[in-house]
């Protein structure tokens, strides 16, 4: 928590994921999406964090959902916030298709979320804080 915010804290020194499961919406109309994640820096920080993203399908009757098929991680890298309690917001563009696993109107999925803090660009030597995730048809 802070100051009644839920977060996620992202080590600075270790990988760390964050899954979500959602349905894509059924009026989706093919196109690629954004994914937006909103986080604040543990403290007042400096430097840059990666992020990375990453969409697995669950087709019906299909998908074995006992083993993770998600499709390649699309990352992003963002300067830490210059105020403690400030949040940056960094995009990840996914493109439909294969970036997607696939995906298609009405299908359920999992969004994996993770920190490489282990990349040689993450330099931020805080936590991050995952504040929100937004999901939107660009």
């Amino acid at each position: 928590q802070r100051n009644g915010h839920t977060v996620l804290d992202f080590d600075q020194s270790t990988d760390e994921y964050a899954f979500f499961g959602a349905v894509l919406p059924r009026n989706y109309s093919g196109g690629g999406i954004t994914v937006s994640i909103y986080w604040m820096a543990s403290g007042v920080a400096s430097n840059n964090v990666v992020w990375n993203a990453a969409i697995e399908r669950h087709q019906n009757d299909v998908t074995d959902l006992d083993s993770d098929s998600f499709a390649t991680a699309q990352a992003a890298t963002d300067a830490a916030p210059t105020v403690d309690g400030e949040h940056p917001v960094t995009e990840l563009a996914f493109t439909n298709g294969s970036q997607m696993d696939s995906l298609a109107a009405g299908e359920s999925f999992r969004l994996s979320i993770a920190r490489d803090a282990n990349n040689g660009s993450d330099t931020m030597a805080a936590d991050a804080e995952l504040l929100r995730v937004e999901i939107r048809e660009t």
